[in-house]
């Protein structure tokens, strides 16, 4: 499934939009304002709550928590000695765990789960806002890539947020 995730303009709080290959709303991320750390609620269009990510405050490296139903699906993290990529980390619970790399600072990087890729992840350039293409191979948690998604997008950029 294709997706296109976009920063929502003159908000307070990191809050996007997620539609799908023919144009309709799917899902939103709702950031909360006033926290310490980053906390979001990634919802389907009926507001109900999907995940939730938190950031951990008192870590090494960029670490975030996606809940869903108030249990731990994954944890992401900025891995620290990468010299030339940046590369991330999604633990989820049991053998599954996802990798993200590629080129960061240009919004163009892959999420692997072993050697297979499982989604793409592409930046337009000439946006007033953060947009980004998310391809996933069907059969996948598209949740779970997404809320990834939009944790790689804040740790990579914290300024624009």
């Amino acid at each position: 499934m294709r997706y296109v995730m976009k920063q929502k303009l003159f908000t307070f709080g990191d809050d996007f939009i997620i539609r799908d290959e023919s144009g309709a709303d799917r899902f939103c991320v709702d950031g909360q304002v006033f926290t310490i750390g980053a906390k979001l609620s990634f919802q389907d269009m009926e507001k109900h709550e999907l995940a939730f990510i938190k950031q951990r405050v008192l870590s090494w490296s960029p670490t975030y928590e996606i809940y869903r139903n108030e249990s731990l699906m994954a944890v992401v993290k900025k891995e620290l000695f990468t010299f030339f990529n940046c590369t991330f980390t999604v633990d989820v619970p049991g053998p599954d765990d996802l990798a993200g790399s590629g080129n960061f600072t240009d919004h163009e990087y892959v999420i692997k789960r072993g050697d297979q890729v499982v989604a793409t992840v592409s930046k337009q350039w000439f946006a007033w806002t953060d947009t980004y293409g998310v391809d996933i191979v069907d059969g996948q948690d598209d949740v779970l890539i997404l809320a990834s998604t939009v944790v790689i997008d804040m740790a990579c950029h914290p300024d624009t947020h």
